[in-house]
């Protein structure tokens, strides 16, 4: 395949253009459905802890959408062997449209079994993300030349972000003054109507781009079942299996505290939402502008190192957030957390890259230890709910001299965290770096970024092989998630 010398990805072969015009209305509905993830992502604790949802209550949020999540992720493959992606695609979109006006309805609304509710809409709103990823992966992996996916995507990714921030501080100064007059039902009203809209622009960039397979299914069903020999065979191979214990279990021990940092800062501290707002951007925004800076370190020293060396700060990021209940300290605090996790998450993927055999796609392996790892989240956020629900009977029975009954939450994860890292250590090999695409073309996207899974990296094969190869790794394509959490 040839390409013009443009950065723009299109095909000598696309004379009317509608490849270039089906990646711009991609850019532009990049821009769109950001409003929908920025609010669905970001605000959804901070509005459960408005509706009075109690610790076990947050546990569940956290815990099930994970799980469902994972088990979506592999029926749209196997939906995919009957139905073409494009409709798969536009059936998820429009029904997150209607989740959505279903939350803006329980905001206004705001009494009765209001939580439970809500947690069953998140459940839904999540299976539709996740039945819509892989189909939206391939898709993208047939339309974007594979020369020109690094500068696309990095290009994508950059308007996503800046338009994803500035409504994450105007939905934090929207909440904040609604509170001022204690409308704070109308803050979150507001919010999901503006996810709503994002989501319907969305809808409709989606229906007018182009899609070249969209009269065939992008999956073969012998394709789906191999796929799940795969994952049998890859839990054979030794060092995969550490690594994957390791990843899963540091994310199930980062998930026992996930929720309740957002229960600390609004109901412990009484920040308001703008200042809850800041504190998770510090973290996000620092995992991003450090990735290259880890990339290069990584380069240098190997991924081994570098992977234990983020893994020996992160138990205790958590014990930090007990030292002092002030504002800007935590700003401090949430700095440090996003330059570890941002180290550890790109040296478990590069890890996870070179320990992979050479025969064996990428997109399984990920597929493995991205399943896996949604097990541990949801037994983490069950037990953390658990126990966030019994910590205050506990510091009362042992007269503990806390500022928050929550620290004992945060310690619990902080101890759990550093047993994990304990275990992995003589397990963890230096595997042989295997030349990898440059950091921008491994890593094709940046899915997302929130303050409970942080920054999350999305992945398409981008080494030189066949197009049918290409085309066989891009349809089966699955996301390495990574999880960090604020602290």
């Amino acid at each position: 395949m040839t390409t013009t010398p443009a950065s723009t990805g299109v095909d000598d072969t696309d004379p009317t253009g509608q490849l270039q015009t089906t990646l711009d209305l991609s850019r532009k509905e990049a821009m769109a459905s950001s409003a929908m993830t920025t609010t669905c992502d970001n605000f959804i604790n901070a509005f459960a802890i408005y509706l009075k949802a109690t610790s076990l209550q947050m546990g569940w949020l956290t815990a099930i959408p994970q799980v469902i999540g994972a088990i979506m992720q592999l029926l749209s493959v196997l939906v995919g062997a009957w139905l073409p992606r494009k409709k798969i695609i536009l059936f998820g979109a429009r029904m997150q449209t209607v989740l959505l006006v279903l939350m803006a309805t329980l905001a206004a609304w705001h009494t009765g079994p209001v939580v439970s509710m809500l947690i069953m809409l998140v459940i839904c709103y999540h299976a539709m993300t996740n039945l819509i990823q892989p189909q939206w992966r391939a898709w993208m992996g047939s339309i974007v030349p594979q020369q020109q996916r690094g500068v696309y995507f990095a290009s994508r990714t950059r308007i996503t972000m800046a338009v994803s921030l500035l409504i994450f501080v105007s939905g934090g100064v929207l909440l904040s003054k609604s509170a001022e007059y204690d409308k704070t039902w109308m803050g979150f009203v507001m919010l999901f109507l503006i996810a709503f809209t994002g989501r319907l622009i969305s809808c409709r960039l989606l229906k007018a781009m182009h899609d070249p397979d969209s009269n065939t299914p992008v999956v073969q069903t012998d394709a789906f079942f191999n796929t799940l020999r795969e994952i049998t065979h890859s839990m054979h191979d030794k060092t995969f299996r550490s690594y994957t214990l390791f990843v899963a279990g540091m994310q199930g021990a980062v998930a026992v505290s996930a929720p309740f940092f957002a229960v600390y800062m609004l109901n412990d501290l009484e920040f308001s939402y703008l200042q809850y707002s800041l504190n998770s951007i510090a973290s996000i925004a620092t995992q991003f502008m450090t990735l290259s800076m880890w990339g290069r370190f990584s380069d240098k020293h190997g991924n081994r190192i570098m992977m234990l060396g983020c893994s020996i700060a992160i138990p205790i990021v958590p014990m930090l957030w007990m030292v002092m209940p002030n504002f800007y300290y935590l700003l401090a605090v949430q700095l440090i957390s996003g330059l570890v996790w941002s180290g550890f998450n790109l040296s478990t993927a590069n890890y996870l890259y070179d320990i992979r055999p050479h025969h064996v796609n990428f997109a399984t392996y990920a597929a493995v230890q991205s399943g896996i790892s949604a097990i541990m989240v949801f037994i983490g956020a069950i037990t953390g709910g658990w126990l966030a629900s019994v910590a205050p009977d506990i510091q009362t029975s042992l007269n503990l001299p806390l500022y928050s009954p929550l620290f004992l939450v945060f310690l619990f994860s902080g101890l759990l965290r550093a047993g994990v890292l304990i275990w992995f250590i003589p397990h963890a090999e230096e595997p042989d770096i295997r030349t990898r695409p440059q950091l921008l073309k491994l890593i094709f996207r940046i899915a997302r970024f929130n303050a409970v899974s942080g920054v999350v990296l999305d992945w398409l094969t981008v080494t030189e092989k066949p197009l049918s190869s290409i085309q066989e790794n891009d349809e089966s394509g699955r996301r390495a998630d990574n999880v960090e959490e604020n602290g």
